[in-house]
């Protein structure tokens, strides 16, 4: 399976932010949309960075209260991406790597969706249910 047929069973839709959102907004956009991260995306739709939960959690550790106020452009980082061929052994390769949970995915250098370290597990285990599964009936068949 690849990043794509991820993309095709879950959905291509991602919720962007402008780069001078606050983060009390962007809290109530991944509350809201029940999602992990928000790409931050320019005027023009390039993508400028990924905001996660994490860095909304860790800016108001820091700065209490009056991080709510703070702009995505200054707690956002560079989004990691990966390409839409890319398999699920690679991209949870390189999110344990990179320590991250969520990948832009992208083709022909336009973002085509993400990806989360959920989505690919849930993929590799539906894998891993299915190798099982052909094992047993092959032993089965065979023995």
């Amino acid at each position: 399976m690849t990043a794509q047929a991820i993309l095709f069973a879950k959905g291509r839709t991602v919720v962007s932010v402008h780069p001078e959102a606050p983060l009390e907004e962007i809290a109530c956009v991944l509350r809201d949309q029940k999602i992990g991260a928000v790409v931050v995306r320019a005027l023009d739709g390039g993508v400028l960075g990924i905001l996660s939960e994490r860095d909304v959690v860790a800016a108001v550790a820091d700065r209490g209260a009056a991080a709510l106020a703070i702009p995505a452009r200054r707690v956002m980082h560079g989004a990691i991406t990966c390409h839409a061929s890319d398999g699920l052994a690679h991209l949870q390769s390189l999110m344990t790597g990179l320590r991250t949970r969520h990948l832009l995915v992208m083709a022909d250098g336009r973002l085509q969706g993400i990806v989360s370290l959920g989505d690919v597990v849930k993929h590799r285990m539906e894998e891993l249910e299915l190798e099982g599964t052909l094992l047993r009936d092959y032993i089965a068949f065979a023995g």
